[in-house]
């Protein structure tokens, strides 16, 4: 069976910039786009007049339902743009809560990617913002990748994957590996060594054999400025994509939080990898 990659829209701009990534990765692994837009129903007191209620989820369903249809030329022009129009795509319209909806559907349709847009928007803004994808990089086991609204697609040659030489952090460098080969990617396994870091050199130079055969090198950078030193390293790398493996519920929601855009706005440009724990590495090896 082919790979599937979730693509969920808001018919955004943003979201047609993260499209173009989600069409490479679907080229490269030869997997099936299933593209996703997720409308709610809106909450009426008109409890005492069912049939009211139904034309206005019948009008809600029918203008989500032409938006829809009107997006999908659109995506499809995208993907002929990019030299990828031979990539299939199926098209997929559900109403229900945005997030609960994506997780649900990343289950039933056995997704193994979903590819989604960023957007560094405050307040009562649009629902499609960066704690959305924060949200579904940690709560499902797929891959997830967030593509900011800034990024502009390159083709993926550096992976940069942060690492504190901790047990579960091999596994998550295994499964990125296939991904990296279907690119012709090396990856850079970048560790910032603080004055709380307590990493053996016997553990580094493990994995180092470990890794002997494969396209991979290893930094260590002495800084207590973990998040400005993973910056610049991507800066000065000229890192095409960050992989980060999820440590604990909530990492993601800190890493997309308003409070933190200043410190880590680099991220506006380079797309985020989300890796977890519990992620089989037979996926991985599928590739």
């Amino acid at each position: 069976m082919s790979k599937k990659i979730l693509f969920p829209t808001d018919f955004s701009k943003t979201s047609h910039n993260a499209f173009v990534y989600a069409l490479k990765l679907a080229k490269q692994l030869d997997a099936r786009i299933v593209t996703l837009h997720v409308y709610e129903i809106p909450m009426v007191d008109y409890i005492d007049v069912p049939a009211y209620l139904m034309e206005v989820y019948d009008t809600v369903e029918l203008a989500n339902f032409e938006n829809y249809k009107s997006e999908i030329p659109v995506l499809r022009k995208i993907a002929i743009e990019n030299d990828c129009g031979d990539v299939p795509i199926d098209n997929v319209l559900l109403d229900g809560d945005l997030v609960n909806t994506i997780l649900e559907h990343v289950k039933t349709d056995h997704i193994d990617f979903v590819v989604m847009g960023t957007k560094g928007a405050t307040g009562a803004a649009a629902a499609f913002l960066g704690t959305t994808t924060a949200s579904v990089m940690t709560r499902t086991d797929a891959f997830v990748l967030g593509v900011p609204e800034d990024a502009t697609y390159k083709p993926i040659e550096k992976i940069a994957f942060t690492t504190r030489f901790a047990e579960q952090d091999l596994p998550a460098l295994k499964k990125l590996l296939p991904i990296a080969a279907a690119f012709g990617a090396s990856v850079d396994c970048l560790h910032v060594k603080s004055a709380q870091s307590d990493v053996k050199e016997v553990v580094v130079a493990d994995w180092k054999l470990l890794m002997k055969n494969e396209n991979v090198r290893f930094h260590i950078v002495e800084s207590d400025e973990v998040e400005q030193s993973i910056l610049e390293f991507i800066e000065k790398h000229d890192t095409h994509l960050l992989a980060l493996l999820n440590h604990k519920r909530g990492f993601f929601e800190s890493l997309f939080h308003t409070s933190m855009t200043k410190k880590l706005a680099f991220h506006s440009k380079v797309p985020i990898l989300a890796l977890h724990d519990n992620q089989g590495v037979a996926l991985a090896r599928n590739y």
